[in-house]
């Protein structure tokens, strides 16, 4: 029986297309973290050289980079369901691909970057399938709780996945991969079981100013351009993830399982945060709430790095988690609802670069500040600056600020405080 209440805390999963896209996405994550564990446990065995753990991430990085021109289009042209399927199956091989060289003796930094480049090509190609394939699987009304769930799914993949990668590449990294490898083909068999979901297609000639649409609208839209940049300079300010092994070794002394616990804080403050926006979710203020959740996730960022105890960091790190959660939330909503479906897939190319880029110049803007004046001024700076971006925002965006409920936008505008 369909439940309609606005309150239904699953209301997302009454919506089979939705319940094979959910249970595809949450293998493919917490597949791809193992992979991830396990390529950089296995290369640094292998060649006992640092840089070449740098680079694991920059080779699926560029794709992203220098193909987004071309990935938006794609999603918008084409059908989404059948790219996310590919996409996983390409996954698959590449998994298969590491497990034969693992099995072969044959792996080394040239042929694993080989199949890593190829990973990063088919995660540029599904970043923006999959982020603009959802929307066209659960009515509007439920578009919100279906946010709250991905979310939480991708979080619950990034705490659980490294650890489950850990423990199967102790065991053999053939193991490792070969589990990998199920899920991935799992995952791309629900996403072909998904029936065709509507999607309004594009019928204009290929040309650059359809190539760079997503641009456009980004530029025009200044909700969807507000949300999008206040992210990109939140996390390039205020990400911390890179340091936790000095704050672990050297601040707070508390060794490799307090490391863990330490990358598993902001993930658990996510996760709780997410089930509880899934239960009761924003209804009103949701621009202001969502400046809110910025400027918890900076305070965290700063508490974390002026604390000198354990609890104090790993709840602030919590703190810190829930934050951005609520951003994520109300964000990722935004620009679905904001976002024609003929250009979504563009604009969510965009996006996705633009959340990759924050990721991975956060880290390096931490570690470089990190070696020039050290850790704690380095995480410090990045939390006061992610207030002040959280507050210049604010200002410069009163679209943004002023948005109250989580509805599409009508030709005069979303509705407004």
């Amino acid at each position: 029986m369909q439940v309609n209440s606005a309150d239904d805390r699953f209301a997302a999963f009454r919506h089979r297309p939705y319940a094979l896209f959910f249970t595809a996405r949450f293998l493919a994550a917490f597949s791809t973290q193992i992979i991830s564990v396990a390529v950089g446990w296995q290369m640094y065995d292998v060649t006992k050289n640092t840089l070449y753990l740098g680079l694991i991430g920059l080779v699926q990085f560029l794709p992203s980079l220098l193909l987004i021109l071309v990935t938006g289009s794609v999603s918008d042209r084409y059908n989404r369901r059948a790219i996310v399927s590919v996409c996983l199956a390409v996954s698959a091989l590449c998994a298969a691909a590491l497990l034969m060289l693992t099995v072969t003796d044959s792996f080394s930094p040239i042929p694993v970057f080989a199949v890593l480049m190829v990973f990063g090509i088919e995660r540029a190609f599904i970043g923006p399938a999959s982020q603009s394939l959802a929307p066209n699987l659960v009515p509007e009304k439920d578009l919100a709780n279906s946010f709250a769930w991905n979310a939480s799914s991708w979080q619950t993949a990034s705490i659980v996945g490294p650890v489950a990668g850990g423990l199967l590449y102790g065991i053999g990294a053939t193991v490792a991969y070969s589990v990998a490898l199920a899920f991935m083909i799992a995952g791309a068999l629900l996403v072909y079981l998904i029936p065709k979901p509507a999607q309004r297609k594009v019928t204009e000639p290929t040309s650059w100013s359809y190539i760079l649409a997503g641009f456009g609208f980004i530029r025009s839209e200044k909700v969807v351009l507000g949300a999008i940049s206040l992210d990109l300079f939140v996390v390039l300010l205020g990400g911390a993830v890179a340091l936790m092994p000095v704050f672990a070794s050297e601040i707070l002394v508390l060794g490799p399982l307090g490391l863990g616990l330490l990358r598993a804080a902001p993930g658990v403050g996510a996760i709780a945060m997410a089930i509880y926006l899934a239960t009761f979710p924003i209804r009103h203020g949701s621009g202001v709430k969502m400046f809110i959740g910025v400027a918890v996730f900076g305070l965290g960022t700063l508490i974390f790095g002026l604390s000198e105890t354990a609890w104090l960091s790993i709840f602030a790190l919590a703190i810190m988690g829930a934050g951005d959660m609520i951003s994520v939330y109300v964000r990722e909503t935004l620009i679905a609802l904001w976002t024609p479906d003929e250009v979504r897939g563009r604009v969510n190319a965009v996006n996705s670069v633009f959340i990759g880029a924050s990721n991975e110049l956060g880290e390096f803007r931490a570690g470089t500040m990190a070696h020039f004046i050290g850790a704690i001024p380095a995480v410090v700076i990045g939390g006061v600056g992610a207030l002040l971006v959280s507050a210049a925002w604010a200002g410069l965006f009163p679209q943004l600020r002023k948005i109250d409920t989580l509805e599409a936008p009508t030709r005069k505008g979303a509705k407004i405080q």
